[in-house]
């Protein structure tokens, strides 16, 4: 019997003040990849110590914006593939084995980009519905890939790319409390809008309360959002107010 061997593959992470969620983030990656980087932004907490503690290479980038570091933290690959999670995201370890498996296999070069699917988990209960429960997004991808330059929600450029699925799930905790939650969705509404005005675009009055009200009817009631509970609610909630405010943004700054 042929014995493929595991595919080198280079896990890298951006960060900033992130000394309690890193640890656990590394550690899932260092389980896979023969290198782990973590690009810090200039942290003051412990965030470089954690994440040197269990095993991360770290190197020092002053902050670029979210498209810009993350692309200079694959450059920092040096095998063909790169394993790219968020500082707080991780894999459990069912994904870690599905993904060690894959490794493995003969699989991986059929393609240029696998998307795996990420369940967000908001205060504590994670969220299987409205859109959030696998949201698939292309983490393992070789390292010749690059972001786009966009101001927030940066996305992959896989134009003329191969894509395919691997079914091994990342968890995600984007805040530790309501009120990061909030912070978090003002500063993204005003990078949005900044980005969106940047290349022309405009927004009339109607779009202010149009998209908010589509967010809701296609995530909380389509979707079944509100199967989520009183998290669930809050959650979709908050979000069409990030969606209204960043239209209402846009909105004042092209009038």
């Amino acid at each position: 019997m042929t014995v493929v061997a595991t595919t080198a593959v280079t896990g890298v992470v951006i960060a900033l003040n992130e000394a309690d969620r890193i640890g656990r983030c590394v550690a899932s990656l260092r389980a896979l990849c023969t290198r782990v980087v973590v690009l810090d932004s200039g942290s003051s907490d412990a965030t470089v110590a954690v994440a040197r503690d269990a095993g991360a290479e770290v190197v020092h980038q002053d902050w670029l914006g979210f498209a810009a570091q993350k692309n200079a933290a694959i450059a920092q690959a040096q095998t063909g593939w790169v394993l790219l999670l968020d500082a707080d995201e991780w894999f459990e370890p069912e994904a870690v084995t599905q993904i060690d498996a894959f490794l493995r296999s003969d699989r991986i070069d059929s393609v240029d980009a696998w998307e795996l699917p990420r369940r967000t988990i908001f205060l504590g209960r994670p969220l299987r519905h409205g859109g959030w429960g696998r949201e698939w997004l292309p983490r393992l991808f070789r390292a010749d890939l690059r972001y786009r330059p966009d101001a927030v929600h940066e996305r992959l450029d896989l134009d003329g790319r191969r894509v395919s699925r691997l079914d091994a799930r990342f968890e995600h905790t984007p805040v530790r409390d309501l009120d990061e939650h909030y912070r978090k969705l003002a500063r993204y509404a005003a990078l949005w809008a900044e980005g969106r005005a940047a290349l022309g675009k405009r927004a009339g009055f109607l779009d202010l309360y149009t998209h908010p009200l589509f967010y809701l009817l296609k995530n909380y009631v389509v979707r079944g959002g509100f199967l989520d509970g009183r998290e669930g609610a809050v959650f979709h909630l908050a979000y069409a107010g990030y969606t209204h405010a960043k239209y209402a943004r846009l909105w004042a700054r092209t009038r």
